[in-house]
């Protein structure tokens, strides 16, 4: 399920006309360590690794749309933030890892 997921936000991406290809082409490469990153954690941490792959499919989709809406990404981008809060001790790099992404999603909302 977390592969998939992973796989809808590339997809998605891949097929956004608004999105400069070397932020897409680094967003995607982000995705696929997060895919690694989500998947270790998935291991001892199904939940967590749930909520952050869904958080990152909707700041996906609202940073992609064709009308954006700022209030919508601001408030994925906050789910996707706070998903990891607590692993911040525990999983430093999947945490840094979100917050690329997240600012990366945040910037193409502007």
């Amino acid at each position: 399920m977390l592969h998939e997921t992973i796989a809808k936000i590339e997809s998605r991406l891949q097929g956004s006309n608004g999105v400069d290809p070397r932020v897409r082409a680094e967003l995607v490469e982000l995705l696929g360590q997060l895919k690694a990153q989500v998947a270790e954690l998935a291991k001892t941490h199904e939940e967590e690794a749930q909520s952050i792959a869904g958080f990152a499919e909707v700041s996906a989709l609202e940073a992609t749309r064709q009308t954006r809406n700022p209030l919508s990404l601001q408030h994925s981008l906050n789910g996707l933030s706070s998903s990891v809060h607590d692993l911040e001790e525990t999983h430093p790099k999947l945490v840094s890892l979100v917050n690329r992404i997240a600012t990366m999603l945040a910037n193409m909302g502007i």
